[in-house]
């Protein structure tokens, strides 16, 4: 190990400069505060793209706000800790907290919680660094990472400086089981912290090195222990090196791998700039697989944000030995319907590995993962969002394993759990007999995934399974009461349950997932014309989505999670995120156009509260992404990707193997929001809709927009 002397104050404090100083690149735009106030809960520290470690400051846990650790409002800070979720409903992490102080005052760092304040004059964030001036402690901080280490470097005042090393505190959302901390040598400890929460069994061990020798390492030869978590004072005498740097590396499988993982990607010979260097150039690189023009610079800041919050997961969960990469953190019910197919455009062979990796986790756990969390399966959230988004990517031509992937899909779908045997049952999910609620919002999940099926089948010949699933997939008609016009609960007896109120919200208690009655009518995107003959016809389906965007109502006191309504359309949650898109297919593109240019000006902006609910691991960036450059997918089984209204004047997007879609927008402004004319490749286009593979293969678009609306699309032959 090579322990030297570190920057003077002057290099330090030009680190903290938050962005980068190249013209090109778009860190500079990246507001990672867009989010940590309100109900966003995104994460704030330093990563990297799809990283393990996300390493940054650890706020008490004062309630749901704080699922991420972190919360704007909040102004105390209990030290640095290395795991975190981004933008979820429920909390989870906080693992290997680390907390400097000046060792040289009385009861610093013991006697009660160590903290310091939180000062966001004092503070910086960036793409992959985070900075805190903590004047009480006598203490500056500088973060960075790898994909699996956290780097930190305390500048500090004191000649002796203690460093807390607790392993029982962690976001509050779950419970520590075990936890060990051993000394290694004068300048390395190393452990494991495990704990039970959302994830019923989740375990990081770790190796964490010093610039500094310990102490008071004689006071650690022997192992500490313990059920409660382990919390132990590390002391360094800082009185010629006034800086101390740490480095912890992170594994899900031993100490051993930690350390390599540490070796391997910050070994001690590329000092704290370096490795900051390289986060930023990580980050610099994916934030380019996008170039925008003619938005304004609010919109710029929004629109890279929302590029950079959708590239933290699924994130990293393995070794860097490890003989094929592994991910976890899958949000598969929020992303299966934006950012997994913004990845499959701009990140192909990502997308290559997370389908191997959801393969391996239905080997092992005899299903593909649902709601999948540092080695876990949660089966959080409803229906089988795993078969959809694998379904996607085999449709799209980014799995290999065509005969293991309909083995999963299959395998995954015909399980006696979750109400899947009540619905092969009744051939719906009759909510007196349902193990859980929320039976209407879980039927209507598993049509969309069953139409995955039938696909995957019927390219692969399997016509005997295609027909099976086909079948499965039209039992959304079930729920729907024409007497009422909506979908609604319903009994093994086929009764329909009452009172029925559509506009309740019943969290967790009622029919629905986080939402009612007026949203889940219109999730039937796999049969978007079925459901627009359920509705009644074309004129029918077209009123009733005139009055969804306008109509209020009481949503009842346990609506915290429908937020950013526009009428009944509540875009901080994801089952109303397609519905402004269902215009073009009765001949309105002009209408969805409409609604997705106010979605994109009201519900997203520039500050802590610019996201008008939960960040959901990508889920509303991507929905911002790809509605800016004017697409969207509404039928997330390999389906086309819809026209909407491109904010953008001019783009390129990256679309892998060196080819690019270039989106051009002529006439474009706020007040010119309708699409007059397309052409794809030189070519007229009428069609509302364009092919994954069109965009995939690198192309054109170019876009004639006008102030008023046009028929383009209305034609039946040019609707999706």
């Amino acid at each position: 190990m090579n322990h030297r002397s570190f920057l003077t104050l002057a290099a330090i404090l030009t680190l903290m400069l938050p962005g980068c100083r190249r013209a090109s690149d778009r860190c500079r735009q990246v507001d990672p505060y867009i989010g940590a106030g309100g109900h966003g809960h995104v994460f704030v520290g330093a990563n990297v793209p799809f990283g393990m470690v996300r390493l940054g400051p650890h706020q008490p846990n004062r309630g749901w706000d704080w699922c991420s650790g972190y919360h704007y409002s909040d102004t105390v800070v209990l030290g640095f800790s290395h795991t975190r979720l981004s933008g979820t409903g429920i909390g989870e992490g906080g693992d290997i907290l680390l907390f400097p102080f000046d060792a040289s005052r009385p009861h610093s760092g013991g006697g009660g919680r160590p903290h310091t304040r939180l000062d966001h004059s004092k503070e910086r964030v960036a793409p992959g660094y985070y900075h805190l001036e903590m004047p009480e402690n006598g203490i500056r901080a500088d973060l960075t990472a790898t994909a699996r280490t956290g780097i930190h470097r305390y500048a500090v005042t004191s000649d002796r400086t203690g460093l807390l090393v607790d392993l029982r505190t962690g976001t509050g959302w779950d419970a520590v089981t075990g936890s060990v901390l051993r000394l290694v040598d004068d300048h390395t400890v190393e452990g494991w912290r495990r704990s039970t929460g959302w994830a019923q069994d989740h375990c990081f061990y770790f190796r964490a090195e010093f610039s500094l020798p310990i102490a008071n390492a004689d006071s650690l030869r022997q192992p500490m222990e313990s059920d409660n978590g382990v919390i132990a004072r590390l002391l360094f005498d800082t009185s010629a090196d006034k800086v101390l740097e740490v480095r912890v590396g992170l594994s899900p499988s031993s100490c051993a791998g930690a350390g390599e993982n540490l070796h391997c990607e910050a070994d001690w010979a590329q000092d704290f700039d370096a490795i900051h260097h390289s986060a930023r150039e990580l980050w610099r690189k994916a934030l380019s697989a996008i170039e925008i023009k003619g938005l304004d610079a609010e919109q710029e800041k929004v629109f890279y944000t929302a590029l950079y919050h959708a590239s933290f997961d699924p994130s990293v969960f393995g070794d860097v030995g490890d003989p094929e990469p592994e991910y976890s953190v899958f949000s598969l019910w929020d992303v299966y319907r934006a950012q997994f197919p913004l990845l499959t455009l701009i990140r192909p062979d990502f997308c290559r590995e997370l389908a191997s990796t959801m393969l391996r986790i239905y080997r092992r756990q005899g299903k593909l993962p649902v709601w999948h969390l540092w080695g876990n399966e949660t089966d959080c959230m409803v229906g089988n969002p795993g078969v959809i988004a694998l379904s996607d990517l085999f449709l799209k031509g980014l799995v290999a394993d065509s005969l293991g992937t309909l083995e999963a899909l299959r395998a995954s779908s015909l399980r006696d759990e979750r109400d899947m045997d009540n619905l092969r049952k009744y051939g719906f999910c009759p909510y007196d007999k349902s193990t859980g609620a929320e039976t209407v919002s879980k039927g209507l999940e598993y049509a969309i995934a069953d139409a995955g099926v039938s696909r995957v089948a019927a390219v692969l010949g399997d016509t005997l399974t295609a027909g099976y699933f086909a079948r499965r997939a039209q039992s959304y008609h079930c729920y729907y009461d024409t007497e009422t016009g909506f979908v609604r609960g319903r009994a093994s007896d086929l009764s329909w349950r009452s009172p029925f109120d559509p506009f309740n919200v019943s969290h967790m208690t009622g029919d629905f997932t986080e939402g009612n009655a007026w949203q889940y009518t219109w999730l039937v995107p796999h049969d978007v014309y079925g459901c627009i003959a359920m509705l009644g016809g074309e004129q029918t389906f077209a009123r009733r989505l005139d009055e969804f965007f306008v109509t209020e109502g009481d949503l009842g006191s346990t609506a915290s999670d429908v937020t950013g309504l526009v009428g009944q359309y509540a875009h901080g949650n994801e089952p109303s995120h397609h519905i402004a898109y269902l215009y073009n297919y009765v001949g309105k593109q002009w209408k969805c156009a409409e609604k997705v240019r106010h979605i994109l000006k009201d519900l997203y902006y520039a500050d802590q509260t610019g996201v008008c609910g939960n960040e959901d691991c990508g889920q509303m960036s991507a929905w911002y992404i790809l509605s800016s450059l004017g697409l969207y997918q509404v039928d997330p089984c390999g389906g086309d990707f819809l026209i909407g209204s491109p904010a953008v004047r001019r783009a390129e997007v990256q679309v892998g193997n060196g080819r690019t879609l270039r989106i051009i927008a002529s006439n474009n402004s706020p007040r010119n929001i309708y699409v007059a004319s397309l052409k794809v490749n030189g070519q007229p286009w009428t069609r509302s809709c364009i092919p994954y593979d069109v965009l995939s293969a690198g192309a054109t678009l170019e876009f004639t927009m006008s102030p008023e609306p046009t028929d383009f699309g209305s034609a039946p032959d040019d609707r999706p």
